[in-house]
């Protein structure tokens, strides 16, 4: 199949093989954390200190990550990472096989595992360049965006049979596993090594910084997913499950919409496989309209079957924007700066949106979660309709060239 002509090339076959198997992983262990710590006697703050343990360090370390793997290797860095995270998440597993741990130890491993995302994040934006041929950067984009999508609805299906049957414990050592795939996955790429630092960590940190500042579009849709993770995305992702209890059914509904936006991601991914639009990150904005869909027809109240529909739109959009903004990325960023490129953008986008789980809720009680979802819907298309508008958007277009031969 010509779409998929990419999974013949050796490393990024060998790659999307681990990758997947350890996303696959670590969506089931999410799902299996949750119920350890409440089988282990923990309450909604428990577990609302663990889930802060697993988003917060993961923050804070991106950007030395980046500048990190940029000097070391993108590889050399995501190998110590997930070895590491086998022993966390086995040493997890191990705890569990033994006895009832204390909540403070699943908050201590939690933190750990998320300092290990934290630091591969951006060594996987770097690495991405170097799995696949230029003229095929979008194609890997869209496929590694396929398996992030997929897994996320596979993983929580199938770790909910294997606690029915089983243990939280046994999903957790089956993520350790997972990991030890990826590392031997890693193991095998022929990648070249880093060439040795000439400078020090915060001159490398100042010219990525350099670099991401003068990139005007870089920094403009940053600033756009910052806010969109503070005022949609981190509402919509709260609220929706509290509005699909009241008023569609419960947790089933809410199953129905996560995995019809998964669908329309993944089917999404698959089609975009040999595109090359030629203004890039037009149509990469467009995509961003879709995110407005759910939390709108949420705030209309309307029924399950139409918030799904909506879900697709918002999971077809989301693959769209995802692939051409990191391929606009990859062909505009020299690429012994990705990692710390790459750190920058996520650390900025994401940060916000961490916070707002703090304030969402009691923001909601005065307001009402209907409102307050309007208003996120609202926030996505005018945020949409302004980047779009924007010079900088409009004139990025895709090149095949050396990324130092066009920048905005």
């Amino acid at each position: 199949m010509r779409r998929l002509a990419l999974l013949r090339q050796r490393n990024f076959r060998v790659f999307y093989l681990g990758y997947t198997t350890s996303l696959l992983g670590s969506a089931m262990s999410a799902i299996a954390l949750t119920f350890a710590v409440l089988d282990n006697g923990g309450d909604a703050a428990d577990l609302g200190f663990v889930f802060a343990a697993s988003v917060v360090p993961q923050v804070l370390v991106m950007i030395g990550g980046g500048v990190v793997a940029d000097r070391l290797g993108r590889r050399p860095v995501m190998l110590v990472t997930d070895a590491t995270r086998v022993a966390v998440q086995g040493t997890l597993a191990g705890v569990l096989f033994a006895g009832r741990p204390p909540i403070w130890l699943f908050v201590l491993l939690a933190a750990l595992e998320s300092v290990g995302e934290g630091v591969f994040g951006p060594a996987l934006g770097g690495l991405r360049a170097e799995l696949a041929p230029r003229e095929q950067l979008a194609d890997a984009n869209a496929l590694l965006g396929v398996v992030t999508s997929g897994t996320a609805v596979l993983g929580p299906a199938l770790a909910g049979i294997l606690i029915a049957v089983t243990s939280p414990a046994v999903v957790i050592a089956v993520d350790a596993a997972t990991f030890g795939v990826s590392v031997a996955s890693l193991a095998l790429l022929t990648i070249r090594p880093a060439r040795p630092a000439a400078q020090s960590p915060w001159r490398d940190l100042a010219d990525g910084w350099s670099q991401f500042r003068s990139q005007t579009w870089l920094w403009l849709t940053t600033v756009q997913f910052a806010l969109f993770n503070l005022f949609t995305w981190a509402p919509y992702l709260l609220l929706g499950p509290i509005l699909a209890r009241q008023y569609l059914g419960g947790a089933r509904a809410w199953g129905v919409i996560s995995a019809a936006m998964a669908a329309g991601s993944v089917l999404t991914g698959l089609l975009l496989v040999g595109r090359r639009p030629h203004r890039l990150l037009v149509v990469a904005t467009i995509g961003t309209f879709g995110y407005a869909v759910p939390p709108l027809l949420l705030a209309l109240r309307a029924p399950v079957v139409a918030v799904a529909a909506g879900a697709l739109v918002a999971g077809a959009g989301s693959a769209v924007s995802n692939t051409y903004s990191n391929t606009a990325m990859q062909q505009r960023v020299p690429a012994e700066l990705l990692g710390r490129t790459t750190a920058l953008t996520l650390t900025g986008a994401y940060a916000l949106g961490a916070v707002g789980y703090a304030v969402i809720g009691s923001v909601a009680n005065v307001v009402g979660p209907g409102r307050l979802l309007a208003f996120a819907a609202g926030y996505a298309l005018l945020s949409s309709v302004l980047v779009l508008a924007t010079p900088t958007i409009r004139a990025t277009r895709w090149v095949d060239q050396s990324p130092l031969a066009e920048r905005e």
